[in-house]
């Protein structure tokens, strides 16, 4: 692990302050990922020139003065100043950029492309980089989870304190849980997405709440939210009535779930109804070959069958979330795998659940199991719940060791 940058909260209140300059906080940047990227390997492009050349304009923009009219360069949502002045962000994949242009109107300076699954790659929780396969920060001989791979490791490894994510199954939390960061899935439809299929949502890797914090706030518009009131019930499961998840994560989840009950943070509550939903997995994969073009013979079926366990889910978590405002699982069933692929097991089987009912998920560190590498544990919320996630999530940070 490389020492980690200041956090994107401080790197922008010290570009703004001109106590920092842009030029100088993407130049750090830069050099990091020279430094450590031909071991990890997280990055499939890194574009210096185009760095270097936004973050001298933030510095005019900041040098000038603001602009005065909301909208314009320099402005951030809800006409505040350069929420992210100066914050070097790394994209997912080589299409990131596309979907960065609130980011980059807020003063940030995409530095690169992250790492994703090559072209044949037979697991989803690869990475491919430019100079090879993304590895864990962590552990060199286990994967960083993915498909955001190189995303989780340029954040876990101190290359830059944000990258933006995409989740279709729990492709922004399984590597966050990995490496032992923060990541946050939106609630599905609520921000643009270009998948076809809606089970896929925007999101974002971070190392710190306050950090996705203010990345939402750039990406949704929202201010800031009032403070959430203390304890916030919860239904914890290890679970969700299908999966079979290994003791090592479910320890770990569980344990960070009492750490947050013993600071005051959540409340256990008793569901009326226990947590049982239905295998997704299936749905999932019907519904996702069916929006990408390719139905199998006797899709009708299949679909017909997606369908009933969607709305099936979606009832049971409409009656649990009647109970509580969040429900707490471990974020994956497994510990890392290594490169060889995790066998007949789906990482995805406690997250892709809520990329089919659509709910806001985001994973917590949860802390480490005897093989060296991080856990997650993972919050979901009704739809639109956001702001009460990084609410939690900072609370959590604040009031626990991890």
């Amino acid at each position: 692990m490389t020492a980690p940058p200041l956090s994107a909260t401080l790197v922008a209140a010290a570009v703004r302050s001109r106590r920092l300059r842009a030029a100088d906080v993407t130049a750090a940047a830069l050099h990091r990922i020279d430094r450590a990227d031909p071991d990890l390997c997280a990055f499939l492009e890194v574009w210096p020139d185009e760095a270097r050349r936004r973050a001298a304009e933030v510095d005019a923009l900041l040098d000038e003065g603001l602009p005065q009219a909301s909208g314009r360069p320099g402005r951030g949502p809800n006409d505040e100043p350069l929420l992210l002045a100066g914050v070097p962000v790394a994209v997912k994949g080589r299409y990131g950029l596309r979907s960065a242009g609130a980011l980059v109107e807020a003063g940030c300076v995409v530095v690169g492309a992250t790492s994703v699954p090559g072209p044949g790659t037979a697991w989803q929780t690869w990475g491919l980089g430019t100079r090879g396969r993304t590895v864990n920060p962590w552990r060199a001989d286990r994967t960083p989870g993915g498909s955001s791979a190189g995303a989780a490791v340029a954040v876990a490894a101190g290359l830059v304190p944000l990258a933006t994510g995409a989740d279709g199954a729990g492709s922004v939390r399984i590597p966050a849980a990995w490496c032992g960061v923060l990541g946050l899935k939106a609630t599905n439809g609520r921000l643009p997405s270009a998948d076809r299929t809606g089970l896929a949502a925007p999101g974002v890797l971070a190392r710190s709440a306050s950090d996705a914090a203010l990345w939402w706030r750039v990406v949704s518009g929202e201010p800031p939210p009032p403070a959430t009131a203390l304890p916030v019930p919860a239904v914890w499961s290890p679970d969700l009535g299908f999966a079979a998840p290994d003791p090592g994560p479910v320890a770990l989840a569980r344990a960070a779930v009492e750490r947050l009950m013993a600071a005051g943070v959540v409340r256990l509550v008793r569901p009326r109804v226990p947590v049982e939903l239905a295998d997704p997995g299936p749905a999932w994969l019907a519904l996702r070959a069916a929006g990408a073009g390719r139905p199998a013979e006797g899709a009708g079926a299949g679909l017909d069958e997606a369908h009933r366990v969607r709305a099936l889910n979606d009832r049971r978590l409409a009656g649990l979330f009647g109970d509580a405002e969040l429900l707490l699982t471990p974020t994956a069933p497994t510990a890392p795998h290594g490169h060889d692929g995790p066998g007949d097991r789906y990482s995805t089987s406690l997250t892709w659940a809520f990329n089919l009912s659509g709910h806001p998920a985001l994973s917590l560190p949860a802390g480490f199991g005897g093989d060296g590498c991080p856990a997650g544990l993972q919050l979901v919320a009704p739809h639109g719940r956001e702001a009460l996630l990084l609410a939690v999530a900072r609370e959590a940070e604040t009031r626990t060791l991890r």
